[in-house]
């Protein structure tokens, strides 16, 4: 059975490529992450979810940063979408790592992919539109 991580990297250049090289590739990153968690054993589940939770974190605040630069006009929504994110990602991260990995796991197996299905196609999207607009080299 295709994970929906699986799922979101094979369709990844028809629903999410969106010009910005860095953006592209970080996103591809996340995914084979999430793909990872998702897929991993119980044992290995507690260091596949805290890689995903480390990269998730630089990659959102590297995102950040280049929205101030920008003067990116949805900062601040954009900004509350990754912290409401991050808390989530903070909270399973601990219950992963005390054992208690069956919820952590679903959530990235369906409501941190579905999430990200959204958030890419929404606000990184204009994001991404404003960096190209700026002449913004990332």
């Amino acid at each position: 059975m295709t994970t929906h991580a699986e799922q979101c990297l094979i369709q990844f250049d028809s629903l999410y490529t969106l010009g910005v090289e860095t953006m592209d590739n970080t996103h591809r990153e996340f995914l084979a992450l999430a793909m990872t968690a998702a897929n991993a054993t119980s044992a290995e589940f507690s260091g596949a979810f805290d890689a995903l939770f480390q990269h998730t974190h630089r990659h959102f605040s590297h995102e950040e940063s280049i929205m101030k630069k920008i003067g990116h006009g949805a900062l601040n929504e954009h900004q509350a979408d990754h912290q409401r994110i991050l808390g989530d990602m903070d909270r399973f991260n601990q219950r992963a790592s005390a054992g208690k990995h069956t919820m952590a796991k679903a959530w990235v197996q369906d409501s941190l992919i579905l999430w990200f299905h959204t958030h890419a196609q929404t606000m990184d999207s204009a994001l991404a539109a404003d960096i190209k607009e700026s002449g913004f080299t990332v």
